[in-house]
């Protein structure tokens, strides 16, 4: 039960009933919103929000949901109910196009009926006869007319059609060549059609030499149109096949009316289908405008809003400034809110707020709240606001209060919500202010949910002293003297009256004779509340304040600890990699030694043969040397000394040094090497394995540098892909990195398939998912590694 008639109005609701049937694609879905109610039904309230949030997410999707084609066929069905009717083609053809639609609704709801329950439950009783589709089609061609094989007669009437309209345009264009030929058309005149029938234009004194009959004239008598006596005959037959054309049309279009009568109590619902998910797409096009959610549904009466945003507020203001969300929680033991503040400080949005979005989601439309809200059921919403003078009714504004107050008392339960503005105004304080507070007092004694806004003094502290009832303050920036729209529940609000008179420049005599007047306890009253209202916000910004740098803190304290732990894997892997780099390389040059130290024995230390593998010795020594850290020495190598190649495990013997080249015994091998190559063993650092890892390390954290964690592969062709991927994929391991993103792009999907398709197969891959709609969707796939 609404109250009163006017509630939409008031509200503001006429104007979203409006913006729904803007939304709508046809007439179907546009009655759906004329005929939208508030309900009270429970599993009918959930049943209109869900599937309201589903069209929301195939919007959200950008896929490629039918759109086109929500014809309003009841007219039609009307007319074929009759025995003995027809419909003509255009009908016909709006019902084929509407039915193709409706059987694409289907199909994709059918592939995604385990996302769209609620969606395709509604689908689900739709069952149209494909072979009364099919024999639609066979019957039409792609403009929506009857085809000339729609019958082995009509095809044979429009083949002699064809036939004597082309001997009748040839008999026409041989006569008037020779009627120009004679100079009796008019210069540049051509053929003309006119009632149907080729016409020659004739300069008037020349008509009797034409043998033909006068069809028309031109508007100065100076031209006649006639039609040649040649073509009449000729022109009369195709007048008949056009009647028989007409005679067999409709003689089809009356066997397809009657097939189509067999089927209308299928086709009725199917409709009902098509307007209901025309009716879903607009709620949910009207509730991405306003960045509405599904809140969680209570079957009984429950009020507890995260940021609630007035939807009609909140397009006026877009992209001018931001609208201050409200907070409000009604537990059932405090049912009722009273809220007082200033004026112009948003205590009737918030009322209207209340009012509009409970009216909303118990119509079936998503409301604009944090998803972490709950929304309850009332069974009934009464209001009263605004100005209700009556000149009709001889009532005065107060009267009209009065009244709608003696219907909420005689009608209020526990499951009613009832929003009062400016409860008690009207009339005088003393007498309004008592009868505010015994309406209120009823109120709360029939168990009614609700807000009212005041600024009477004895309604806030009747709320202080009731158990039923909780004081909230529209707060009021006490420095620039102007409204915070923020509600804060628990305590009243001031009218900062005074205040508001200095800004708005009433003379200082004028303000301090008020005070006066108004008394000192009712004025330190204001004082005290607003002093309270100042340290409260003061005490609320240092609070934020803390809790700011404590998520700073806690955000470098984590991301250090992350940063330990990533570094700490790190030295591990390339600790592991430079052991095995470092054992491959000491394997090798080993075998390098014992290979020249076997080939000198097979070749008895012949000299050219020495030579050449004293070279090769030397190419291994540059092959193997580290070539980040050098080593410089600054101690002089001398004969005898213990040495050794930098960067390198092997050591020798200095035999003899001459012009900055030694040689050196190496075991059986005597090589001669540049001082600078060489270094004193003792100066040896003990592990060398170490400096494989530094040098090594330099060159991983090159990589990280230059490492991107999003591959973009949009434009690559198919059999790139793997190469490129595979690639990504390593040097994101060794780095460490836990998650990468891999852009493909949407398109037809082939690309996706072929990265996907290798991710399964790559074994550093814990799992792989679609990036979140609102950042690209399936056109990025994002990657967990092991």
């Amino acid at each position: 039960m609404i109250f009163p008639e006017e509630f939409e109005r008031k509200l503001g609701f006429d104007q979203i009933r409006e913006r729904l049937r803007h939304y709508c694609l046809g007439p179907l879905g546009a009655r759906l919103v004329d005929e939208m109610a508030f309900s009270s039904d429970f599993n009918q309230v959930k049943s209109r929000l869900e599937q309201n949030a589903e069209f929301k997410q195939i919007l959200e999707k950008a896929d490629e949901f039918p759109a086109s084609h929500y014809y309003d066929t009841d007219t039609y069905f009307k007319t074929a109910a009759i025995e003995g009717s027809f419909l003509e083609e255009e009908a016909f053809h709006q019902i084929l196009l509407s039915l193709q639609t409706i059987l694409a609704c289907k199909k994709y709801l059918a592939s995604n009926h385990e996302a769209l329950p609620q969606l395709y439950k509604l689908s689900e009783p739709v069952n149209i006869s494909p072979a009364l589709v099919k024999t639609i089609e066979s019957k039409f061609d792609d403009r929506g007319f009857i085809r000339d094989n729609a019958s082995a007669e009509l095809a044979q009437i429009r083949k002699r059609l064809r036939e004597e309209q082309s001997r009748v345009k040839r008999l026409a264009d041989q006569i008037f060549r020779k009627a120009v030929e004679q100079g009796w058309v008019p210069e540049g005149a051509i053929i003309t059609i006119r009632d149907g029938r080729p016409a020659i234009p004739i300069q008037a004194e020349h008509k009797r030499k034409l043998q033909g009959f006068i069809l028309d004239e031109s508007a100065t008598g100076q031209t006649v149109f006639m039609e040649p006596a040649e073509v009449l005959d000729a022109n009369n037959e195709i007048r008949d096949l056009l009647h028989a054309d007409r005679r067999e049309v409709v003689r089809i279009l009356r066997e397809l009316t009657t097939l189509l009568r067999q089927h209308l109590p299928a086709l009725e619902y199917a409709y009902q289908f098509l307007g209901e998910l025309d009716f879903a797409r607009a709620r949910a096009k009207f509730s991405i405008e306003i960045r509405a959610e599904l809140p969680q549904l209570k079957p009984y009466p429950y009020l507890n809003w995260i940021q609630a945003r007035h939807p009609l507020l909140f397009l006026s203001l877009r992209g001018k400034r931001d609208v201050v969300p409200l907070t409000i929680d009604l537990p059932e033991e405090k049912p009722f809110l009273l809220v007082s503040g200033p004026n112009a400080g948003g205590k009737s949005v918030c009322l209207k707020t209340v009012g509009l979005i409970q009216y909303m989601a118990q119509c079936g439309l998503l409301v604009p709240l944090h998803d972490k809200s709950a929304i309850g059921i009332f069974r009934k919403i009464f209001l009263d606001i605004g100005d209700q003078q009556s000149i009709e009714n001889d009532l005065s504004t107060y009267s009209s209060h009065l009244r709608n107050m003696a219907f909420f008392l005689q009608n209020t339960n526990a499951q009613t919500l009832v929003l009062l503005d400016e409860l008690g105004a009207g009339t005088d304080p003393n007498f309004g202010g008592g009868i505010a507070e015994a309406v209120l007092d009823g109120l709360l004694n029939s168990g009614a949910w609700g807000v009212a806004t005041t600024h009477y003094y004895n309604l806030k502290l009747f709320a202080e002293s009731h158990s039923q009832i909780r004081n909230g303050a529209m707060l009021f920036d006490t420095k620039q003297l102007g409204p915070l729209f923020q509600l804060e529940i628990g305590k009243p609000g001031s009218s900062f009256a005074l205040e508001i008179a200095r800004k708005t420049g009433l003379p200082g005599k004028t303000i301090a004779k008020a005070e006066a007047i108004i008394g000192k306890e009712l004025t330190g009253l204001e004082t005290l509340m607003k002093t309270v209202a100042d340290e409260k916000a003061a005490l609320e910004k240092r609070q934020r304040e803390l809790l700011h740098r404590e998520k700073q803190l806690n955000a470098a304290v984590e991301k250090y600890e992350s940063l330990s732990d990533e570094l700490s894997e790190k030295k591990k892997v390339i600790l592991e990699k430079a052991k095995l780099e470092a054992a491959n390389l000491l394997k090798e040059t080993n075998r390098e030694i014992e290979k020249t130290i076997r080939h000198i024995k097979e070749n008895k230390a012949e000299k050219k043969e020495t030579k050449k593998v004293r070279e090769g010795l030397l190419d291994l020594v540059e092959k193997v040397k580290l070539p980040i850290r050098q080593v410089v020495s600054n101690d002089k190598i001398e004969t005898g000394d213990s040495v050794r190649l930098i960067g390198q495990e092997v050591s020798g013997k200095v035999i003899s040094i001459k012009d900055e080249v030694a040689l050196v015994e190496f075991g059986s091998l005597r090589s001669s090497v540049k001082l600078k190559q060489l270094i004193r063993s003792d100066q040896v650092q003990q592990n060398p394995t170490v400096v494989k890892v530094r040098s090594l390390g330099v060159d991983v954290m090159k990589k990280q540098s230059l490492f991107v964690s999003t591959l973009d592969i949009r434009g690559k062709r198919v059999e790139e892909v793997n190469a490129v991927l595979d690639q990504f994929l390593d040097d994101a391991i060794l780095l460490g990195h836990a998650e990468v993103k891999i852009l493909h792009g949407k398109g037809e999907g082939v690309l996706r398939k072929v990265v996907r398709d290798r991710l399964k197969t790559t074994k550093g891959v814990a799992s792989f998912a679609d990036e979140h709609v609102d950042r690209g969707g399936d056109g990025i796939t994002i990657v967990v590694l092991k």
